[in-house]
């Protein structure tokens, strides 16, 4: 099972090192590393001498669905495992994951559980993130509990479901991992092989607000596919929970445009 790693970075050099360190300390054989830099302006440049091994692709930048996706188009092996450049590895966490798709060569994704950092000590996940595994795309309805960073996927999902959407700034893996799970059995292997840090200010989550925004987009369009009929209640009643919410944010703010918006919507919802 040969895997090509895809790391998709923005001026984050020093935690890139920290991030492919990691990499190439893994018990599992890494036959492809690319780095693709999203139009960094600081010395991310600089990783190719440190990591002489990698695959460094410059673009201009253009989000982080448009760096994973070429780096995608890149690869040049069946798997693909994602690792956001301010993440870490533990050391089996390839190995455990291949292990699991020998095994079970029917699942063609997994992810794993993770370890939250802020300042050096671990922090307790909230209990919202708990991973089940029994349903995923229920369990990833309201949020996305699924880390990039943690993902082994199989290309061919890519042909059938298609790319990270470039249109959402953020909640790219939400989106991509719903249309994946609506159809597709996903596989988790419940244990901690991630390390995500928290608290540095260029964090996506960290630079947008309103995030429930977003995904609201991704379930619009889950509900214009007619494959996602088995789930339509389910989304249909998450989707009016996030209009809710939205339109109070519009009331609170006194943003008199989305005030209508979100009353439209709540009320379009409410007569299917």
């Amino acid at each position: 099972m040969k895997i090509s790693v895809i790391i998709p970075t923005y001026n984050r050099y020093d935690f890139l090192k920290r991030a492919l360190k990691s990499v190439f300390a893994q018990t599992y054989s890494v036959v492809e590393v690319i780095v693709i830099d999203d139009g960094s302006t600081d010395c991310t440049s600089d990783i190719k001498k440190d990591f002489p091994s990698i695959r460094y692709i410059y673009q201009k930048n253009s989000g982080v669905s448009s760096a994973r996706n070429r780096g995608i188009s890149e690869s040049k092996n069946e798997w693909i495992a994602f690792l956001d450049s301010d993440d870490v590895w533990v050391h089996e966490k390839l190995a455990m994951q291949a292990e699991f798709h020998k095994r079970c060569p029917e699942i063609l994704m997994s992810y794993t559980a993770e370890t939250w950092i802020r300042d050096n000590k671990e922090i307790k996940i909230p209990k919202k993130f708990r991973k089940v595994g029994e349903n995923t795309f229920l369990e990833n309805l309201s949020y996305c509990n699924i880390a990039p960073s943690s993902v082994i996927i199989n290309k061919t999902l890519f042909t059938r479901f298609e790319l990270f959407d470039e249109t959402l700034a953020v909640c790219e893996d939400y989106d991509l991992w719903l249309r994946i799970a609506q159809r597709e059995k996903i596989g988790l292997i419940n244990k901690k092989l991630i390390k995500k840090y928290a608290g540095h200010n260029d964090q996506l989550s960290f630079k947008f607000f309103g995030m429930d925004s977003f995904r609201v987009q991704t379930l619009e369009k889950l509900l214009k596919d007619d494959t996602c009929s088995n789930y339509r209640e389910e989304i249909e009643e998450e989707l009016l929970k996030k209009y809710v919410l939205l339109l109070h944010g519009a009331k609170k703010h006194n943003r008199s445009e989305d005030i209508e918006k979100f009353k439209e919507k709540v009320y379009n919802l409410k007569i299917l």
